[in-house]
């Protein structure tokens, strides 16, 4: 039998890697660094097509179950309201990802920079919350 407990931090840690990478690939661009943002950005796909490939595989009938948030009160809602944004963007932003990165791989950099501006910030928000949201459910309701 396959311990599934280690897959929420491998997702947690990979969705930070996606933001950490996302800040410095946006600074790159912002100074003009054109290879190196393409490499960097890649690697920010990369490493968010892996979370969601575990994240999927994690969550698949048989595998990782259902976990409950315990808090109560505000920290309840406050848990909610992040998880439901943090889902909604999470779907909003795949079509998002694949649109600016198809515009980026075909040199359409003015289309490119168009969508960028929505996803950057979109996927960023994605990633840190993603990591809230792991830090809330098995790291303060424990």
């Amino acid at each position: 039998m396959t311990d599934y407990s280690i897959f929420p931090k491998i997702n947690a840690t990979l969705n930070g890697c996606s933001a950490v990478l996302l800040l410095i690939g946006h600074r790159l661009i912002v100074r003009g660094k054109m290879a190196a943002h393409r490499a960097v950005m890649l690697t920010a796909f990369g490493t968010s097509c892996l979370f969601l490939i575990s994240y999927l595989y994690y969550h698949w009938p048989g595998h990782g179950g259902v976990v409950y948030f315990h808090g109560t009160g505000w920290v309840r809602t406050l848990y909610f309201t992040i998880l439901i944004s943090h889902t909604i963007l999470a779907i909003v932003i795949v079509p998002m990802v694949l649109i600016t990165l198809t515009r980026a791989l075909r040199r359409q950099f003015d289309r490119h920079r168009a969508i960028a501006r929505w996803t950057f910030p979109i996927w960023l928000y994605v990633s840190v919350t993603g990591v809230i949201v792991y830090l809330m459910l098995f790291q303060m309701s424990v």
